[in-house]
């Protein structure tokens, strides 16, 4: 009969031999969703690549796309700059992002604010209104929209964009900010400042507008993002060519059956147009990941 003390000496043998199998089977599979994952950012950004390798060729040189970064030249950036008025379209998109942001950031977080606070039915119902507007897309509503502006004598233009832009993003933004007021801002500061004689409008602008800076962060972001890429309804209510935005002045690359599209200047016109972004995202970005995951927690 073996000893207590070697029943023990096994017992410890064959609980170290189950941990080190356990951890070579946890090992395994890290290995495989790393390279899973590897596998598909790769698959992802090979497109981006192959168009990032096409923008640094001249605009002649159409030999096999898959040769990455065989050249390396910005003749096509600088054909998409002068042929698209990159300065112009710029500043055309800026403007129509820029007034459709501020004007979106204002008003719909002074109605997610009593929509937040306010427990009535009132308030319920709103809410469900706006997130309705979710659910149609406006391409679906676009022809009663253009009767609509015709009937109203409303003039096709930057207008009629801005009109549109700041009607289509309501309904998410005011999703964010009233989840994001009910999670992370206290109603006790309201309460100390109603105490010390503050109106509606103070305690909203001076107290509880700053405490919803990453959350304004996300609505610029998403909603600037979708903005200043949007085709549709600037295809539709722009026809000026000294009103054209960045989007629309990417069409003058396109080609047909006589004249064949110019990719490497496509390519480049595309990053062209992207490069404002990014910027501006590399800056935001710790405000967006946060407003974005804490305005999506209650609602």
């Amino acid at each position: 009969m073996m000893s207590k003390s070697a029943v023990q000496s096994t017992s410890y043998d064959m609980v170290i031999k189950q941990n080190v199998v356990k951890k070579r089977k946890s090992l395994v599979k890290q290995i495989c969703y790393q390279l899973g994952i590897t596998i598909l950012m790769f698959l992802n950004l090979l497109p981006l690549l192959i168009a990032l390798s096409s923008s640094l060729r001249t605009p002649d040189n159409m030999t096999n796309p898959l040769n990455l970064f065989s050249q390396f030249s910005l003749e096509s950036y600088k054909n998409a700059f002068e042929r698209m008025h990159f300065l112009q379209a710029l500043m055309n998109s800026v403007l129509l992002t820029g007034v459709s942001v501020i004007v979106v950031v204002i008003f719909t977080s002074m109605a997610a604010y009593p929509v937040a606070r306010m427990n009535t039915r009132l308030s319920k119902f709103l809410y469900i209104f706006f997130l309705a507007g979710l659910v149609v897309p406006s391409q679906m509503v676009i022809i009663p929209i253009v009767k609509t502006f015709n009937a109203l004598s409303i003039p096709s233009g930057q207008l009629t964009s801005i009109i549109m832009f700041i009607t289509c993003s309501i309904p998410f933004s005011s999703f964010l900010y009233s989840g994001f007021i009910k999670s992370s801002v206290p109603i006790e500061i309201e309460e100390s400042a109603l105490l010390d004689g503050a109106g509606l409008f103070r305690r909203f602008w001076q107290i509880v507008f700053p405490l919803l800076l990453p959350v304004t962060v996300s609505v610029v972001i998403t909603q600037g993002v979708w903005i200043w890429n949007d085709y549709f309804f600037n295809m539709i209510f722009i026809n000026k060519a000294d009103l054209t935005p960045l989007p629309l002045a990417m069409l003058g690359f396109m080609g047909d059956q006589t004249n064949p599209t110019a990719w490497n200047v496509l390519f480049a016109a595309c990053f062209l147009c992207a490069l404002p972004l990014l910027v501006i995202f590399a800056f935001l970005q710790k405000f967006f990941i946060k407003g974005l995951a804490v305005g999506s927690v209650k609602g």
